[in-house]
């Protein structure tokens, strides 16, 4: 088979499916279990072996986040770092539960992310949080608000190992869950991506597939899950569908190096 278009989910006014033509391929940044699980793509078009390969991607775990704005003077910010890591037990390793977390505090280079006298910040986990102990709760009930406190415990005492009164100094609080990820970012399970080690699992797949005229771009391929790695997978898609596209893609980047971008 041969990729040709896409159907939109929304109709036209006379009930008919939209359908949008490709004229040289169609790519995906769907995650390899929203490609395969979905029912977007007629998987019985791809081989058998492909199709179990792909399903059989280990899924990686989800995130606890804090997102806090909070009182803090511009003298006070000047003492603190942009980003930290804390870590507990070096032993344990960073991907251990409770064990990790990453602080990133922005406003300590630009004062205009809030209000005079007030500062925001991001502290989270590594991706060391199971999905499996928030499936499904209601996102409304007070279940889910107890184990939301429970689990950004950890993150509070981090926190507090760098701005001890910030439970004082926050003004708002926002705790983000595996169900967050599942929610706002439509991620399956809340995950960070396909739970591949690099020297140990098969590496991650190209963008190519099967069936002709579809491509895939994303955490799923390779290079691998974060944003640079992510960027890099969708130039790898551009060039697999025009070659001609590498001469201005090299152009482009070094317009961008002699900007200093």
């Amino acid at each position: 088979g041969r990729a040709t278009g896409v159907v939109l989910r929304k109709k036209k006014e006379a009930g008919n499916p939209r359908r949008i033509d490709a004229t040289t391929a169609v790519v995906s940044n769907l995650s390899v279990w929203d490609l395969m699980k979905s029912g977007i793509v007629d998987t019985t078009a791809f081989p058998p072996s492909f199709a179990k390969e792909r399903l059989e991607t280990p899924v990686g775990k989800s995130f606890m986040h804090l997102h806090i704005g909070f009182e803090m003077s511009r003298e006070e910010l000047s003492e603190l770092q942009a980003h930290y890591m804390y870590i507990d037990d070096w032993a344990r390793g960073v991907e251990a539960e409770d064990n990790a977390v990453l602080l990133s505090i922005p406003s300590v280079h630009d004062d205009s992310l809030a209000p005079p006298g007030h500062a925001v910040l991001h502290i989270y986990t590594p991706a060391t949080e199971d999905y499996a102990r928030w499936e499904g709760l209601d996102r409304t009930s007070q279940e889910y608000k107890d184990l939301k406190e429970e689990r950004s415990a950890y993150l509070w005492t981090a926190l507090e190992k760098i701005i001890p009164d910030i439970r004082k100094r926050a003004k708002v609080v926002q705790v983000g869950t595996p169900l967050t990820h599942a929610r706002f970012l439509r991620r399956h399970r809340g995950s960070y991506g396909p739970a591949i080690r690099a020297g140990v699992d098969p590496a991650f797949p190209f963008p190519t597939t099967p069936i002709s005229g579809l491509l895939v771009c994303g955490d799923s391929c390779f290079p691998g899950i974060g944003v640079p790695a992510v960027a890099g997978s969708g130039f790898l898609t551009a060039n697999s569908v025009s070659l001609d596209s590498i001469g201005p893609q090299i152009q482009m980047l070094n317009e961008m190096r002699s900007r200093s971008v």
